[in-house]
């Protein structure tokens, strides 16, 4: 009883340090961001830090300066790690995607049907998941030099059931 009351009072306390900071940390994260709603994003997930290690936090000299702190933080780690440059733009233009040939895919799917488990989890492992050769023996919970063999036996039964699946 006595443990629940106090974690009432945390997640109390928590809620009073989000009202007071919330204005001001997301006014912040819209002048980084430059974007709201990237911004909301970004304090959303500033708070849930901020929450995750919040007895940390409230017993800090100044609670307000370590969560501009952590904002500013992960700010700069979303930028450093963000793999893409999308940018919301108004006009979406029209463009065809790639094509893909569904005949083909449907023969594809039906050689690797035709092939043993081992053959067909090494195939798409390497082929589909893009995996290395010790990645996939390490996965599969063999030796390298017994991937390399079951890839190789799996490319020959391919070939072998299906010739033109094998070029592909």
């Amino acid at each position: 009883m006595r443990a629940a009351r106090q974690a009432e009072a945390a997640v109390a306390s928590f809620d009073d340090f989000v009202h007071a900071t919330g204005l001001r940390l997301h006014r912040t994260a819209v002048l980084l961001c430059g974007d709201p709603h990237l911004a909301e994003d970004l304090t959303q997930t500033t708070y849930a830090k901020l929450f995750a290690s919040w007895g940390r936090v409230r017993r800090a000299s100044d609670p307000t300066g370590y969560a501009i702190a952590t904002l500013t933080r992960t700010f700069l780690s979303e930028r450093r790690l963000r793999r893409n440059s999308e940018r919301p733009v108004d006009v979406v233009p029209d463009r065809v995607g790639p094509q893909v040939d569904h005949d083909q895919r449907l023969d594809l799917a039906a050689a690797l049907a035709d092939l043993s488990a081992d053959d067909r989890t090494v195939l798409v492992l390497r082929y589909w998941q893009d995996l290395t050769t010790p990645q996939i023996a390490r996965v599969i919970g063999i030796s390298e030099a017994a991937c390399r063999k079951r890839l190789a036996r799996a490319h020959s039964r391919l070939r072998d059931l299906h010739p033109t699946q094998g070029d592909s």
